[in-house]
């Protein structure tokens, strides 16, 4: 088992041969050439999103070149599932090719969906979500620590438990992270955000003005009230009537600028002017405006 651990942290290629010479000779002699129909999909696969761009990219280099290293695959009844190499099993059937290189390994489930999250964790970027769906996938499956896993990747516990936490944000700005429009760093600052709406708000603004982590950091500090959000009752002070004349401008303002306007008194003279913007468009829009 501790021998495993090690090789895990060491990547696909290590798991697989096992790190003997003898093991090494006998994985290799298990190399062989299989339809394409006969290959199942990984149902462990923890990439969900594949770049279009990218895969008819590689299907370009399989039609020119082939496919120079083999994809891993463990057989199951009289067909194959795929363990490792999704990208090329799709470029390969865009490709028009009938048969692939496999390598064909015995691995039970646990091993399979170990080969799957290490070969994308260390061989290409799955988006963080994706990352944590897959740890948590695995934690759940096989009744694992976060520390065991992270063992067994080659991982620190942190990261593990930092990635898993994700998956607690809010589902709209989990899309926002599987469309690569929040980094990572963005969504970690975020998760510190307790309250729901506030930390939607706050994930929409980061990417109309394209914020950077460190600008997101400096925004989430913010005091609510610097930021134009609305405060809880119990922050609220005495409400402060708004007169016809103030309630004129609202109004004149809202119509010319085409987006909810808000003047909010704080008291006689002082108070905040809050624009909404629900798109890029009208980012830019008020931005242009306010450059006049």
């Amino acid at each position: 088992m501790n021998e495993r651990k090690t090789r895990l942290g060491r990547g696909l290629d290590a798991l697989i041969s096992g790190g003997s010479t003898e093991e090494a000779a006998t994985t290799s002699a298990m190399l062989a050439e299989v339809a394409v129909e006969t290959i199942e999909e990984n149902p462990y696969q923890p990439r969900k999103i594949f770049d279009a761009d990218e895969l008819t990219s590689l299907s370009d280099s399989i039609k020119t070149h082939g496919i120079l290293q083999p994809l891993v695959v463990r057989q199951v009844g009289e067909k194959y599932q795929l363990i490792a190499g999704e990208r090329r099993l799709r470029a390969a059937r865009t490709a028009g090719l009938s048969a692939v290189p496999v390598r064909i390994v015995d691995f039970n489930d646990q091993q399979t969906v170990e080969a799957a999250l290490v070969e994308n964790i260390q061989r290409t970027d799955l988006n963080a979500i994706e990352k944590a769906e897959g740890f948590k996938d695995y934690l759940d499956r096989f009744n694992m620590t976060h520390e065991q896993l992270a063992t067994r990747l080659g991982l620190s516990r942190p990261t593990i438990t930092n990635l898993v936490a994700l998956l607690d944000l809010p589902p709209e700005v989990q899309t926002m992270v599987r469309a690569g429009q929040l980094t990572l760093g963005h969504a970690k600052i975020l998760k510190g955000v307790t309250d729901r709406e506030r930390l939607v708000a706050l994930a929409r603004e980061v990417i109309a003005r394209g914020l950077s982590v460190h600008a997101t950091d400096a925004l989430v500090k913010q005091p609510r009230e610097e930021t134009g959000e609305e405060k809880t009752p119990t922050d609220r002070g005495p409400a402060v009537e708004k007169t016809p004349h103030v309630l004129g401008i609202e109004n004149e303002l809202r119509q010319r600028l085409g987006v909810r306007f808000e003047i909010k008194l704080k008291a006689r003279e002082k108070g905040t002017i809050v624009l909404t913007f629900d798109t890029g468009d009208d980012f830019e829009r008020l931005v242009e405006v306010l450059r006049r």
